[in-house]
């Protein structure tokens, strides 16, 4: 490796594997203190010039998923032979991951048109319009004045210079914590056709009692019980990020973020089309974060929730959606598609048993046309503007 052909004046191998560790957090990945440590030792048994299977050793310390094992000769590379890296073309043209929210929000937007099915030319299906609700008034003097507008759907300030209630304090994100695990604790769990081994139960497992008995000569001295196995229900959350839930993005994201950790849900946000951000939830690094904040940075361009609904009840969670599973939508309901379109989705969510709860961050239930049309299919509306109202509400979420 290039560290050990330093000079003596370079800083210890020490320092330079923290560098490393940083550059692996960076991209993403779970390195810690113990993974450092033992990155070291492993780095001290084999010797300094054994560079293949030590790689081969930190790959496997630092590395938790295919993504991350993917990852790492790129990163591998840049950072202890970057003479390797020279010459070569690079899309940022950084040799570090990119600081930059305007970036971020872009590469989101690729990632997720790259997710987008192509749209079928015998569907009859048009590009949604824009509402008054997802379009920036602007007035003449701000137009006088050259004051930023919203451009291709997305505005062109950048959303860290007014960032007011997306930022938590400590005890306010481990009260939310706490508050999703107690939540998570009530929700009721729903029982299955199998049975599973338990000291005491409702019938007796013939053959692991045959089993016991081999031990005992053939006596039937050990008797194995079995209950009904529960399973706790399937938790999907789904954000609207669009425009005109801009301002509450960020409480709803922290909100999901709790339940993807302490429940496991898995979290989609959507405006004019839905993406998967579940990876994200589970991780709270820097570049993570910073792509969980791209997410809120005002896509807009309308709202398309009927058709987001039917994307993750056919493809993104058919397999999923049961029985007992609860669908939680974030949104202040007001739809670009059509009004009957909103009630066939939740229909078809519906239809697989799922249990839909629909949090709006009003004080009344949304007037939205389209959702007072879809009301029967909704089990109950939950007001959610702050911490206090999910507070308020913990009862009533089982």
């Amino acid at each position: 490796m290039s560290a050990t052909h330093a000079s003596p004046t370079a800083c210890p191998p020490s320092e330079r594997l923290a560098g490393f560790a940083a550059l692996l957090r960076d991209h993403g990945l779970t390195v810690g203190v113990a993974e450092q440590q033992a990155m070291l030792q492993a780095a001290l048994h084999l010797g300094p010039l054994k560079e293949k299977p030590i790689q081969a050793a930190w790959r496997a310390i630092a590395c938790h998923s295919h993504r991350e094992w993917e990852l790492w000769p790129d990163v591998y590379e840049r950072f202890w032979h970057p003479e390797k890296m020279r010459g070569g073309v690079k899309v940022s043209g950084q040799t570090r991951p990119s600081r930059n929210l305007r970036q971020s929000v872009q590469n989101l937007h690729d990632q997720m048109d790259a997710a987008q099915q192509p749209p079928n030319p015998h569907s009859g299906t048009q590009a949604a319009p824009q509402t008054a609700g997802d379009m920036p008034s602007v007035g003449h003097d701000e137009q006088d004045a050259g004051t930023p507008r919203a451009q291709g759907g997305a505005s062109r300030t950048e959303a860290l210079h007014a960032r007011e209630g997306q930022m938590w304090m400590p005890q306010e994100l481990s009260a939310l914590q706490q508050l999703a695990r107690q939540i998570t604790a009530q929700l009721q769990p729903k029982a299955t056709r199998r049975w599973r081994v338990a000291p005491r139960g409702q019938r007796l497992d013939l053959r692991q009692t045959l089993r016991r008995s081999v031990g005992w000569g053939g006596e039937l001295m050990q008797p194995a019980w079995k209950i009904k196995r529960v399973e706790p229900p399937r938790l999907f959350i789904l954000a609207d990020v669009s425009r005109s839930m801009e301002s509450h993005a960020a409480l709803f994201l922290r909100v999901a973020r709790a339940f993807a950790l302490e429940a496991d849900a898995r979290v989609f946000v959507f405006h004019t089309r839905l993406a998967e951000v579940t990876p994200y939830m589970h991780r709270d690094t820097p570049a993570i974060q910073e792509k969980v904040n791209a997410v809120t940075a005002g896509f807009g361009g309308g709202t398309r929730i009927a058709a987001s609904l039917q994307e993750f009840a056919r493809d993104h969670a058919r397999a999923q959606l049961n029985r007992g599973s609860r669908v939680w939508v974030f949104s202040d309901g007001f739809d670009t598609d059509g009004p009957e379109l909103l009630d066939a989705a939740l229909q078809e969510v519906r239809a697989r048993g799922a249990r839909i709860t629909w949090f709006h961050p009003t004080r009344q239930v949304p007037a939205a046309g389209a959702l007072q049309r879809a009301r029967s299919r909704i089990e109950r509306f939950v007001p959610l503007a702050t911490l206090a109202d999910l507070v308020a509400a913990r009862h009533v979420l089982y």
